[in-house]
C-alpha cells in the first residue's frame, strides 16, 4: 500500500484507536503518552507529529489531603498563579498553590455583613478578577452569581433579573461566569440559547451578549420560505429553529471568546467577540476540533466535536477542550493549529469526562469530572521551540522567528505552521522564490501571491534591459512582417484589379464581335 493511501486511512485508524483508549501501533516519535500524537497537513489529513505537551502527573483530592473531589466542573488560575477549583458536588471551592502540591484555602460559604454565613450549593464556575481581586462564583443550585473577596467576605450577588427582556419563565442556573475590566459581569446559563446574560457593575441586567447564529441548513431554508407564505396560525404551530447555547467562555483584553458543545452545529463553535458582541471570526473559514468525526461502534453513530471549555493563554494561544475525544486542541491567535493533546483513556494523559481546561505558564491543566482529578501537562522541548517561534511571529519579528521555525521543520518536516512562518519570514527578507516554496507547502495562498508578485517584480527589474531589447526586437519584427503583409495584400489587390479590368475588356470585345 502506498503512502498516499495510508495517509487517507490515518483519520479512521486514529478514531478507532482513541475510542478504545489504548495505544496499539504508535504513529508518533514521541513516547510516554497513551495516545497517538498527530496534526493535520495541508490536505486536512491526519499525520504523525511531535508532542507539544506531555502528561506529567494527575492530582486528586486525596493527593491534596482534602478527600475525594466529586464532579468538579471548573478550574481557574488567578494573577498569583493560584488555582481555584469548583468541587461541585462537595459544595466547595478549593484553592491550590501554583505547584499543585497543597491546598491554600477551602470555601464552603462566605460571611455576610450581618455575621451569618451563606453556603455554596453546587458551584459550577469560578472567575477571579485581576482588577479587584474578587471571586465570581456561578452558584448553580442557589440560582445566583456570588461575588466575594478572598478573605471569605460576601460582597454582593446577582440573581434572576426582573425584566421583560429576560422573561419570567426562564430559570437562572449559572454555569460559567467572568467579569471584564470595567466590572461588567457575564453569565452562561443552563438552557439559555440567546447568549450570555450581561450585568452592569451594579448588578443590573443589561441584556444578552454574543448569541450564536442558527446554522443555515436545508431545513432552515425551507422553514424560511414556508414563513414567507404561511398564515400566522400555521407559523405558530411550526417548530422553531434555535441556535445552540454558549457552553463556556474566557476573556482576553477587550475580547471575550466563547465556545459551544453542540455536536450537530458547526456555526459559531468558537467565537471571538468584541465589546459590541460582534464575532471577529464570523467570516473566516475556520475549523475547530477533529476534522474527521469519531465513530462510536457502541452507539453506532459519529461522535462530533463538542467544545465544552475554552482558555486563552498568556501568549494569546487558544486552548479548546473537546469532551467527545478528551483532547485539547491548541491554536495560535490566528487560529493556526499548533498541538493536539489528550484522549479518552484511563491512563495518565487520558480522560473519561474532560470538563475544563486552564493554562498557566508553560503548562496545561485539565479537569476530569469523572476521575475527579486534575491532569498537569508540561510543555515539551518541541513545544517550547514552536511557542518561541510563534511568539516572535506574533510580535512581528518574522526574521528572528526564522531560525526557530527551521528547527521545528528539522524535527517535523510536515509541520504546517512552521512552513507558514518560514514563508512569511522569507517574504520579509525578500527571498521571494523561497517564500513561494514554503507558502505552497503551508497552503498559504495569500503569502504565495505576495511572494509571486515580488518575484515577478524582481525578475523584471533584474532583466529589464534584456526584456526591453527583446521587446523592441519583437516589435520591429512585427512591424516588418506587418509591412510585408500589407505590401503583399496591396500587390494581391492590384493583381486582382488588373485581372478584373482585363476580364472586362475581354467581355467588351466579345460583345462588339
Amino acid at each position: 500500500m502506498n503512502v498516499k493511501k495510508i495517509s487517507k486511512l490515518l483519520p479512521l485508524v486514529l478514531s478507532g484507536v482513541l475510542m478504545c483508549g489504548t495505544a496499539s501501533a504508535p504513529l508518533t516519535a514521541s513516547a510516554g503518552e497513551p495516545y497517538d500524537v498527530y496534526n493535520y497537513d495541508r490536505w486536512g489529513e491526519a499525520i504523525p507529529s511531535q508532542a507539544g505537551y506531555t502528561a506529567e502527573r494527575s492530582v486528586s483530592g486525596i493527593d491534596l489531603g482534602i478527600g475525594h473531589m466529586k464532579s468538579p466542573s471548573d478550574i481557574f488560575c488567578d494573577a498569583d498563579h493560584n488555582f481555584y477549583i469548583t468541587d461541585s458536588d462537595n459544595n466547595r471551592i478549593i484553592v491550590v498553590d501554583s505547584e499543585f502540591t497543597r491546598v491554600i484555602k477551602t470555601y464552603y460559604g462566605f460571611r455576610m455583613p450581618n455575621g451569618t454565613e451563606t453556603k455554596l450549593s453546587k458551584p459550577m464556575g469560578i472567575y477571579v478578577s485581576p482588577v479587584n481581586g474578587y471571586m465570581y462564583v456561578a452558584d448553580n443550585k442557589n440560582s445566583r452569581v456570588l461575588i466575594a473577596d478572598k478573605d471569605g467576605n460576601f460582597v454582593s450577588e446577582i440573581t434572576k433579573p426582573d425584566s421583560e427582556i429576560y422573561g419570567s419563565s426562564r430559570t437562572f442556573l449559572p454555569q460559567r461566569v467572568l467579569a471584564d475590566k470595567a466590572g461588567n459581569v457575564y453569565v452562561v446559563l443552563n438552557n439559555i440559547t440567546t447568549g450570555a446574560a450581561m450585568f452592569s457593575p451594579e448588578g443590573e441586567f443589561t441584556g444578552f451578549y454574543g448569541a450564536n447564529r442558527v446554522e443555515p441548513t436545508a431545513e432552515i431554508v425551507r422553514n424560511y420560505i414556508f414563513n414567507l407564505f404561511a398564515s400566522e396560525e400555521k407559523k405558530a404551530h411550526k417548530a422553531r429553529n434555535v441556535p445552540s447555547g454558549i457552553t463556556s467562555f474566557d476573556i482576553d483584553g477587550d475580547f471575550i471568546f466563547t465556545c459551544s458543545e453542540s455536536g450537530t452545529q458547526t456555526t459559531d463553535t468558537v467565537k471571538k467577540l468584541n465589546a459590541a458582541g460582534n464575532n471577529i471570526f464570523a467570516n473566516l473559514q475556520l475549523e475547530f476540533g477533529d476534522r474527521v468525526p469519531m465513530y462510536d461502534s457502541a452507539q453506532n453513530k459519529l461522535m462530533r466535536t463538542a467544545i465544552v471549555d475554552i482558555d486563552i493563554a498568556e501568549d494569546g494561544n487558544i486552548n479548546c477542550l473537546d469532551y467527545t475525544t478528551g483532547r485539547v486542541f491548541q491554536y495560535d491567535e490566528d487560529c493556526n493549529l499548533l498541538f493536539i493533546t489528550g484522549t479518552k483513556a484511563k491512563q495518565l494523559g487520558g480522560f473519561e469526562a474532560a470538563t475544563a481546561v486552564e493554562s498557566c505558564g508553560d503548562s496545561l491543566y485539565v479537569l476530569d469530572s469523572s476521575k475527579n482529578t486534575v491532569t498537569i501537562f508540561k510543555e515539551t522541548s518541541f513545544g517550547e521551540i514552536v511557542h518561541t517561534a510563534n511568539k516572535l511571529y506574533n510580535e512581528g519579528r518574522y526574521e528572528e522567528a526564522l531560525e526557530p521555525w527551521y528547527e521545528v521543520l528539522k524535527r517535523d518536516g510536515n509541520y504546517r505552521r512552521a512552513n507558514k512562518g518560514v514563508a512569511l519570514a522569507l517574504l520579509r527578507k525578500g527571498d521571494y522564490k523561497g517564500a513561494m516554496k514554503y507558502a505552497k507547502l503551508a497552503e498559504a495562498p495569500n503569502i504565495y501571491n505576495k511572494a509571486f508578485e515580488g518575484y515577478r517584480r524582481e525578475f523584471l527589474k533584474a532583466h529589464f534591459s534584456q526584456i526591453a531589447a527583446a521587446s523592441a526586437a519583437v516589435i520591429a519584427l512585427l512591424l516588418i512582417l506587418s509591412r510585408k503583409r500589407n505590401k503583399k495584400r496591396a500587390s494581391a489587390a492590384a493583381s486582382a484589379a488588373k485581372r478584373l479590368e482585363e476580364d472586362d475588356q475581354e467581355l467588351k470585345k466579345k460583345e462588339e464581335g
